[in-house]
């Protein structure tokens, strides 16, 4: 069980992710999770408030259950798998003291110091979540899909569209973590 317990190098993991990605080519289909979103709504009848939720999401459902376990991946992984440790460059978590009061880097997933149920009760911190997660699911929408789906399925179907995305991906967070998320914390 050690060889679980640890991140797998990039070539076993990098195979296996294009194996998977030739079976969904083979047969069809397309990775994602924002897409979840959409076969969800649908699901339990979002069809009848907008005509976008108006399509025939069983087909997409197994789509859901690839949401449905990376839910219990995750939760197994972090509960039952992990020591709850992030390793982290000693340079960076002195930086995340000094500059963003965030103490507790390397010691968890997520910093308490932003969410914790103690953090949620700041009314500043509940704005930055909820702005954040309109800001994510529009983006995502805009983009036609998130950094999942078009990084992994987008780019191994040699889509355009889907570089272009991730370019803008990438571009998107080198100016939010060092432009604009200083000026925020």
């Amino acid at each position: 069980m050690y060889w679980i317990y640890q991140p797998w190098p990039w070539y076993v993991a990098g195979p296996l992710i294009a194996l998977v990605m030739f079976v969904l080519l083979l047969v069809g289909k397309q990775f994602g999770m924002s897409s979840n979103l959409r076969t969800a709504c649908a699901a339990v009848g979002g069809g009848k408030a907008a005509d976008f939720f108006k399509f025939d999401w069983k087909s997409e459902r197994w789509n859901l259950m690839v949401v449905l376990g990376a839910i219990i991946g995750g939760f197994m992984a972090s509960n039952y798998m992990s020591d709850n440790t992030v390793e982290i460059n000693p340079e960076i978590a002195q930086q995340l003291s000094n500059d963003y009061q965030i103490e507790s880097a390397g010691e968890a997933y997520l910093p308490p110091e932003i969410f914790s149920t103690d953090a949620l009760g700041d009314p500043f911190i509940i704005a930055i979540l909820l702005i954040g997660g309109l800001l994510v699911g529009f983006g995502a929408r805009y983009a036609g899909g998130c950094t999942s789906g078009h990084a992994i399925s987008g780019l191994s179907n040699l889509q355009l569209p889907s570089l272009i995305a991730v370019i803008g991906f990438f571009i998107g967070g080198l100016v939010m973590i060092h432009l604009i998320y200083p000026l925020i914390f």
